[in-house]
């Protein structure tokens, strides 16, 4: 059901079964999928696909322009993948030229109130940002993240797989998978064993990841040799191997 006073273009493509509610505006070159509801109020710019059964409530900005003084209106992107809920006052800009083009949301993520997503961020799947959340330009969130309240992480940090990020958190360097972090600046609290049960995660796994993890962070050695101890020494099971693949590829540093 589309509300009378919603401002739909001729130019967007509405699947079956969306709802949208008083007052949305929804512009040129828009793709909603299907079983998707739009609450009052919602701004969707030109430019974004929004996948099936997402939820965007009141107030919510998706597809802005991006906040670069470099952008010049090139036509650049957002996507929102399937099952994703977007909550009051949240922001989600549009890619640029200088980055990769486009901000993507993944799967079933979950964005609390007055979240803002810069140009040219990534999600993983099943993402969770807490109530004013917010992310610079260029940032990659790993799939099954938790971003407590009130946290800022700079532009170009990554933020690995099942890594749990403390609320009031300042996040300048890269953040490894499996981890718990917090702080201002952060640093690393040992593995986020809570999500990782919840994830079954078996105790093998586990046990080699504190291993790698008492490696990295726990017995002063550099990160070179800690990557040819971990190598030598721990099961090269695909989440040791995704830890220390993180490390080794991080542009930014690594929270300690």
């Amino acid at each position: 059901m589309i509300h009378p006073t919603a401002i739909i273009s001729a130019n967007a493509e509405i699947d079956e079964n969306v709802e949208i509610g008083p007052y949305s505006v929804v512009a040129d070159n828009v793709y909603i999928g299907s079983g998707t509801v739009l609450g009052p109020h919602v701004t969707v710019d030109p430019y974004v696909s929004i996948g099936s059964d997402c939820h965007i409530f009141q107030y919510a900005s998706v597809g802005g322009e991006p906040q670069a003084i470099k952008f010049k209106g090139e036509k650049t992107y957002v996507k929102i993948g399937r099952g994703t809920v977007v909550r009051e006052f949240a922001t989600i800009n549009r890619g640029t030229a200088f980055g990769t083009g486009i901000t993507e949301i993944g799967e079933e993520n979950l964005l609390m109130a007055y979240c803002h997503v810069a140009h040219d961020c990534k999600t993983g799947r099943r993402v969770v940002l807490a109530n004013n959340a917010t992310l610079a330009g260029h940032i990659t969130i790993g799939d099954y993240v938790t971003i407590g309240g009130l946290v800022a992480i700079h532009q170009f940090v990554r933020v690995g797989d099942h890594a749990y990020v403390g609320g009031k958190s300042a996040i300048p360097k890269d953040i490894p998978p499996y981890v718990i972090a917090a702080g201002d600046r952060a640093r690393l609290y040992g593995l986020n064993r809570v999500g990782l049960k919840r994830f079954g995660f078996s105790e093998t796994t586990v046990t080699a990841l504190k291993r790698v993890y008492r490696i990295f962070f726990r017995i002063g050695i550099t990160l070179n040799e800690a990557i040819e101890r971990s190598l030598a020494e721990v099961d090269h099971l695909p989440e040791v191997l995704n830890f220390i693949n993180f490390i080794k590829s991080s542009n930014r540093g690594i929270t300690r």
